[in-house]
């Protein structure tokens, strides 16, 4: 079956997000909260001026929506938008941290073993159906963490929470279908530019020093830019033709050219428990993503 556009912009979102930990090492002699500060705000005007030039008339629709939805709906949608922009931060700021501190494997493996943690999520507060090959999935990255915990805890903690608050930020947004997702995620940075600025100095931001520190400049410039919006754009251009399941799947091409880099590129170690567990948590990925013919019933026609 050929590649469609669509097929082709998921393709170059999720593999533009995998070489996103070389820029962000170019930047690891910085604070994390310093970098966090810049992407947001160069993504923020971003979006802004792409909004100013050409959406105009969207953004005036998504308003427009949100006044004529009922009392509820508009309160729903106010408290998902406040709290996922503040989710995103909380991840932005970690995985930032983890990939400049801790290591690339162990960023790569949050977003490997983040859409199953999404469903488990997805589950417990939304109630929504596992088949039997997905519980064994859930089960088997159970095991992939344990194996990693055994050898290394902290790493797999830090993992965990970076998995955790985009697992989070993920339900959150589902209640916010309908609505434009580049008008919302507008608004979240916006917000969370005004949560960041006054803890700039807890931290470890600099907004000062940092507007005339070319180098910070340019490369969050391009992390605002060619590995935020961009994708961003390509992934919802995708997302308004292809089916949500196969974007999903096309999702684990991040993490595992994250993984090639880690080794390859970065020159990155791994024990043999480490390995085992890689191996565990994408045998978990397979079998989550596999789906079984129903029985063949009779169709009125």
């Amino acid at each position: 079956m050929s590649l469609s556009r669509h097929h082709l912009a998921a393709l170059a979102a999720f593999l533009i997000w995998g070489f996103f930990p070389i820029p962000l090492r170019w930047l690891a002699g910085y604070p994390s909260g310093q970098i966090l500060f810049f992407r947001i705000l160069l993504s923020l005007l971003l979006l802004l001026l792409i909004h100013g030039l050409g959406r105009r008339a969207t953004v005036r629709a998504v308003w427009a929506q949100w006044q004529a939805a009922p009392p509820a709906e508009r309160r729903q949608v106010a408290l998902s938008t406040g709290v996922g922009g503040l989710l995103l931060t909380s991840n932005w700021l970690l995985f930032i941290y983890v990939v400049n501190q801790v290591s690339v494997q162990a960023g790569s493996f949050a977003y490997l073993i983040c859409p199953i943690l999404t469903a488990l999520l997805g589950f417990a507060l939304l109630g929504e159906k596992l088949r039997t090959n997905q519980w064994v999935a859930i089960g088997l990255s159970a095991l992939s963490c344990a194996l990693l915990g055994a050898g290394q805890l902290h790493t797999l903690l830090m993992s965990l929470v970076v998995a955790s608050t985009y697992a989070i930020y993920l339900i959150s947004q589902r209640r916010l279908q309908g609505y434009d997702r580049l008008v919302l995620l507008t608004v979240q940075l916006l917000l969370a530019a005004f949560l960041i600025l006054p803890l700039a100095p807890l931290l470890g931001a600099q907004p000062l020093a940092g507007l005339h520190d070319t180098h910070l400049l340019l490369v969050t410039g391009l992390l605002s830019v060619g590995f935020t919006v961009l994708p961003l754009f390509l992934n919802l251009y995708a997302l308004n033709v292809l089916p949500s399941g196969a974007v999903g799947i096309m999702m684990y091409l991040n993490p595992l050219v994250s993984f090639a880099l880690a080794f390859l590129y970065f020159g990155e170690r791994a024990s043999t428990s480490q390995l085992v567990a890689y191996g565990v948590i994408l045998l978990s990925v397979v079998l989550y993503n596999l789906s079984f013919p129903r029985r063949p019933q009779s169709i009125n026609r």
